[in-house]
């Protein structure tokens, strides 16, 4: 069971850990959430393993992971930011940089379902079938979030877009 676990691990969580910050802006806590995935993975890895697509159980369990912290970290600021407001103070927040920040500012501008089947698409190479298996949506469904979030993000991404200038 070991080395076939270490295998898997190894194969997937790199990936896993770069389309995870690319949908939260946060690689530490992409990461967390991807060891904990996989830490629930190992725990019932012989049934798991079993699976068509393990790696799929393990993504949407990382994806349901960050989403928890992302909204529980949301609330916490909005307590913070209305303390502050109290005080006249305002609170800054400072997210860590990731790889190419102005692809993560405008994957953070794109709603839920686009902003992860592109990063599961397009940054950890997964087919559209095996996006559909992970989002728990038809195939279809993949192909329209994909095609909404490439057009929501052309404008953002290429300069001569913002500019008038035709391509």
């Amino acid at each position: 069971m070991g080395s076939d676990f270490d295998h898997f691990f190894r194969t997937n969580y790199d990936a896993m850990v770069r389309s995870l910050t690319l949908m939260c802006g946060d690689a530490e806590l992409a990461a967390e959430c991807a060891q904990d995935a996989f830490t629930r993975a190992y725990a019932r890895w012989r049934r798991i393993s079993r699976y068509d697509v393990p790696a799929a159980w393990v993504r949407r369990v990382a994806i349901n992971r960050v989403r928890d912290q992302v909204r529980s970290e949301q609330r916490r600021r909005a307590r913070e930011d209305k303390a502050a407001r109290r005080d006249e103070t305002r609170w800054h927040d400072d997210h860590p940089a990731v790889a190419d920040d102005r692809l993560a500012r405008a994957l953070s501008s794109l709603p839920d379902r686009q902003r992860t089947a592109i990063a599961l698409h397009y940054v950890e190479g997964l087919s559209v079938h095996e996006v559909a298996l992970v989002m728990k949506v038809s195939e279809g469904a993949v192909k329209y979030h994909l095609h909404e979030g490439r057009k929501k993000l052309e404008p953002l991404l290429d300069p001569r877009a913002t500019e008038g200038v035709e391509p």
